[in-house]
């Protein structure tokens, strides 16, 4: 299981920043998730198919659309570490027990697994 870094709050579609903010943001998030990720990158290399778990900062509502699309510049990562189009990810989403600054938790399943 892989810890990244909970989106920044920048990154939710309800943020009404500036572009270029949400652009940085961006780009900076990315870079963040790919260094967490470099010491997995044998494990992640070829897969496509992930669970995706998000351990909130807190215990605010949060609406799982709304992590999904904060989450979009980490799976840009995913797909830059693991070599694959992220269009090809098949993915299940979760939504875990809160945790001190947040994560998000990738783990690796089995395809035999997805496609059951």
């Amino acid at each position: 299981m892989i810890a990244l870094p909970w989106p920044p709050p920048y990154l939710s579609p309800n943020a009404r920043k500036h572009w270029a903010e949400k652009h940085r943001a961006f780009k900076n998030y990315k870079a963040q998730c790919m260094w967490a990720m470099l010491a997995h990158t044998k494990a992640l290399k070829g897969k496509a198919v992930f669970t995706i778990t998000f351990c909130p900062p807190d215990n605010h509502r949060r609406d799982r659309d709304n992590m999904i699309a904060a989450f979009k510049a980490g799976q840009d990562a995913i797909a830059a570490v693991t070599g694959v189009d992220d269009r090809h990810f098949v993915v299940t989403y979760r939504v875990g027990e809160p945790r001190q600054h947040g994560a998000v938790l990738i783990e690796i399943t089995d395809q035999a697994e997805a496609a059951a």
